[in-house]
């Protein structure tokens, strides 16, 4: 691969990766914030309005940085991988596009009211823009899932005389079998990832003594939905984008578990570490006949190793066998701590618990670490496919631009990228440290 490909790779990669931080809030922040409303509605107790204003405010500053810092992704296309948004601009056009006139506009326009509206409209039309904000942070995801689905596993086109491909049904695009556990599993974590960001607030008030109320609250909202969405994670999306992967891309599977033997009844990879090398894993920890139950429901069922591949094929192992053994153990850790908290909840020492409490704050970037490492296994263990089976990665860029110029540019990225994040890191601290508005949230002090 030449220098100029890895480059546009690494500008792309750093880009997305630093621009997703703040949709993998708003995604899962967004129907919370509708529980939160809903109960007010309900309910009539200021507390839940106070609530609900407070992860306003912190949805608000992630949706701004993340339309800032989305805008240049697209752009990429054009500047960077030419070649792509040629071949198969007819089809990820109509979805990205999408995604902007649907999707963004719902929700830009109905959270300006969901901001600035309370007092102003009647009470069921302010908690109908919160469900409308909720709504457009979904259909983003889902076209952009959508678009990335058929990357993975294209369907719903046909290749023009001129050789690029179009768009020939919107209904098997949008129905691809690769989209709707993908999606599921994207939105399931993005509501562990704000469950826990919503718990870790709630428990430095309880730490530091202030906002006790608003502390419990988003303590126990925050650790009910996390249990409930964790273990889903891991046992119902997990599971089923697993078998997605099973059968559609095999070598990625094969590079998750780092399985260079093809075997019956393989074992599931626990620990290890995978050698291209000498073509093994290496002080391996397994679980017998694990990966044949998982992938095909029958413990003696074959799953293909690396070796069955050529090794122009393999994707970058290392990368892909780390990034989802992270994901996994991390996952793993989110579900028995926040059951962990649910049982100390029922028995009535949660919030007095210290000794929980403070690790429950510290959880608050492991979600999005774990977030981030699934899509480094979506999109890494892909390669060399751009467009799986039919672009490869190599031949995707955009011929003019040179590898000096894209690393330029990923400069001026990662230099403008660092003060957007301290500046969005710095009003988030502000936000918490000024807590809550409303005595009623605010309990003792």
């Amino acid at each position: 691969m030449t220098d100029t490909i890895v480059a546009d790779r690494l500008q792309f990669a750093f880009t997305i990766m630093f621009h997703f931080l703040f949709p993998i809030l708003t995604m899962g922040l967004a129907p919370l914030i509708v529980v939160l409303k809903t109960l007010h509605l309900v309910r009539g107790e200021a507390r839940y309005a106070v609530a609900a204003r407070f992860w306003t405010r912190i949805f608000a500053l992630n949706f701004a940085v993340g339309v800032v810092t989305g805008i240049p992704m697209e752009f990429q296309f054009g500047t960077n991988w030419g070649q792509f948004a040629t071949f198969a601009g007819g089809v990820v056009g109509q979805t990205l596009g999408l995604e902007g006139v649907f999707s963004f506009f719902l929700e830009s326009t109905f959270l300006g009211i969901l901001l600035f509206g309370e007092g102003r409209v009647s009470p069921r039309l302010h908690w109908l823009s919160a469900v409308l904000v909720a709504a457009g942070a979904w259909l983003s995801g889902l076209f952009i899932t959508a678009t990335n689905a058929w990357m993975q596993h294209p369907v719903g086109y046909r290749v023009a005389p001129d050789g690029t491909v179009q768009l020939a049904s919107l209904s098997a695009l949008l129905g691809n079998p690769f989209l709707w556990w993908q999606y599921a599993h994207v939105i399931n974590g993005a509501l562990v990832a704000a469950a826990i960001v919503m718990a870790s607030v709630g428990a430095y008030y309880l730490l530091a003594g202030r906002h006790t109320e608003f502390g419990r609250m988003s303590v126990g909202l925050g650790l009910a939905v996390g249990t409930v969405f964790a273990i889903t994670q891991i046992a119902v999306t997990g599971d089923m984008e697993g078998k997605s992967i099973t059968a559609h891309q095999p070598l990625k599977l094969a590079a998750m578990e780092g399985l260079f033997e093809t075997r019956y009844g393989a074992p599931l990879a626990i620990l290890g570490m995978p050698s291209t090398t000498e073509h093994r894993l290496l002080d391996p920890v397994t679980v017998p006949d694990l990966l044949s139950v998982l992938a095909y429901g029958n413990a003696r069922a074959q799953v293909k190793g690396l070796n069955d591949y050529p090794e122009a094929e393999w994707p970058p192992v290392q990368v892909t066998y780390y990034a989802y053994h992270i994901m996994v153990g991390l996952g793993t850790i989110f579900a028995g701590l926040l059951a962990l908290g649910v049982l100390l909840w029922w028995r009535g020492v949660l919030f007095t618990a210290r000794w929980f409490l403070w690790p429950l704050m510290l959880l608050l970037p492991f979600p999005y670490i774990a977030n981030e490492a699934g899509w480094v296994v979506t999109e890494v263990g892909r390669q060399p496919w751009l467009v799986y089976g039919l672009l490869r990665t190599a031949d995707g860029s955009s011929p003019p631009v040179v590898a000096g110029m894209t690393i330029f540019t990923l400069l001026g990225f990662a230099g403008m990228y660092a003060l957007i994040g301290v500046l969005a890191m710095f009003l988030a601290i502000l936000i918490v440290l000024r807590g809550p508005e409303g005595d009623a949230a605010s309990g003792a002090r």
